[in-house]
């Protein structure tokens, strides 16, 4: 059963090491490194760095795993589900101290913390249905033959999760690589590497066998960067910056060419018509943006509002702005809490004077909230133009920009005008022009009278600079099988 979703505030961090061969192992280095608050800049624990040794380590533990006749590569396809499923039950069990540790490594609230906690578990879940219904074809093919596909795991799959939403994120990559027969080494954001870290033991708990799974906190630039580039590793799936993504595919390319996914940043378009319900609209553009203090790769901070009604807009979300509680993330009316650090603060305050200088109308926020903590008030600019920093550059802050349009064929352009393509949103009435703005712009999803809907059965990635291949679905599942054709020359009796 699920949790009572009753806080811990100071819950007791029981894993800080290397998770390897279903052991919680130091680094081979002895290094270690601290892990944040980000609400009072004080530090948690030390964690255990992984490096390039120990990222080969677990690589190692995955092949063994991974050999023809292990435990892993024997089990049933139904019986890999069941265990899914036992690991689902265990983060349900979980689930009050999981959501504390997210709240206290990333500064979530905690009533997010804990609607993650749960989506995860739900993630796994979806993906355990899938375990053993993975079928490839007969095909009729010309000649005396019987043709047939078969779905095989692609193998050793190295992951990379993000600090905004880290046990939703290790559930998205865990399961379907899992479902379908895969091994893993995983590589938690160093900003935010505790619930990843708690994940693992649930998972020796469940029941998966040794080097299945492996858990390896460190720094990008060293653990990341050795995953990237092993040439042991089948398969690399990303989830962070572009610019990241960019060297993790060159890294890729250049080793062995494995296989990527990869879900980079965005600078999402939300187009809101005279015609839609304003009231409505107001309430998901505003959540939009500052859901997550900002720090979510669909945000839709490019406000897009039709003339028309673009003044009364400016004031509606003014005042939700001015009301969105900042604080404490365990006060039930938080609705941000901070930054996940000071690189990341300082950056959308750099980012904040620039639409300022660039001649931006700051309609409120634009400041620090508070003495300590990575806190920003939430900002809402408005005379936003296309070609400032604020309205090209993906922020990850608590900032909306709101801009004004005219026309449909306007704002499609305006709106496909960016590097990006991951998500998009158009509020509108009137059906016609839903069905033209959501086929003609470019992006991986478009959301029509909503906004940041995301479901574990539908497929989430994006178009141009945002990304390769998708995650979730039936879709995500994909990219964890290679497609094997078999050719069987069929014996015929002479007449």
């Amino acid at each position: 059963m699920a949790g009572t979703a009753t806080p811990n505030r100071t819950p007791e961090i029981k894993y800080t090491q290397i998770f390897i061969n279903n052991e919680f192992v130091n680094s081979v280095s002895g290094k270690t490194f601290p892990t944040l608050d980000p609400c009072t800049e004080e530090k948690i624990a030390d964690i255990q760095e992984g490096d390039k040794a120990d990222i080969e380590k677990a690589v190692e533990a995955a092949k063994e795993a991974f050999k023809i006749g292990s435990p892993w590569r024997r089990l049933d396809a139904s019986k890999r589900g069941a265990l899914l499923d036992k690991l689902t039950g265990l983060i349900l069990r979980d689930a009050d101290y999981l959501a504390s540790l997210e709240t206290i490594d990333g500064g979530k609230p905690y009533k997010d913390s804990y609607a993650c906690v749960v989506g995860s578990a739900n993630s796994i879940k979806y993906f355990a249905g899938w375990a053993d219904k993975v079928q490839g074809r007969t095909i009729p093919i010309d000649g005396d033959y019987f043709c047939y596909t078969k779905h095989e795991p692609v193998g050793i799959c190295g992951q990379i999760i993000p600090w905004n939403f880290p046990i939703i994120m290790a559930a998205w990559k865990l399961a379907p690589a899992l479902a379908t027969g895969n091994v893993v080494v995983l590589k938690p954001a160093e900003q935010t590497p505790l619930t990843a870290l708690y994940l693992a033991a649930l998972v020796k708990e469940a029941g998966f066998p040794p080097g299945v799974v492996n858990v390896v906190p460190g720094y990008g630039e060293t653990a990341g960067a050795a995953l990237s580039s092993s040439m042991d590793v089948d398969k690399v799936s990303f989830t962070g910056s572009t610019e990241v993504g960019q060297l993790i595919m060159k890294a890729a390319a250049e080793s062995n060419l494995k296989r990527p996914t990869l879900e980079l940043g965005g600078k999402s378009p939300n187009v809101v018509f005279a015609d839609a319900d304003m009231a409505s609209a107001v309430v998901w553009a505003h959540e939009a943006v500052m859901y997550n203090s900002g720090q979510i790769c669909t945000a839709g901070s490019r406000t897009f509002v039709q003339e028309d009604i673009y003044d009364a807009f400016i004031q509606k979300s003014v005042e939700m702005a001015k009301a969105r509680a900042v604080g404490d993330p365990f006060d039930p009316a938080t609705r941000n809490g901070p930054q996940i650090d000071d690189v990341q603060l300082r950056r959308v305050m750099e980012l904040i004077d620039s639409g300022k200088k660039e001649g931006a109308t700051l309609e409120c926020g634009g400041g620090r909230h508070g003495e300590k903590g990575y806190f920003v008030k939430p900002t809402v600019f408005s005379g936003v133009q296309d070609d400032m920093r604020i309205a090209k550059e993906e922020i990850f802050g608590p900032v909306q920009q709101i801009i004004k349009f005219k026309t449909m064929d306007e704002v499609i352009e305006r709106a496909n005008k960016t590097h990006y393509g991951l998500g998009a949103a158009i509020f509108t009435k009137d059906i016609d022009k839903a069905m033209t703005f959501s086929q003609a712009v470019k992006a991986g999803t478009v959301w029509v009278n909503c906004y940041n809907i995301i479901s574990p059965m539908a497929p989430f990635g994006g178009f141009k600079m945002s990304g390769l291949g998708r995650e979730l679905g039936e879709y995500g599942l994909q990219q964890y099988t290679e497609v094997k054709n078999v050719v069987v020359k069929i014996p015929q009796k002479n007449s």
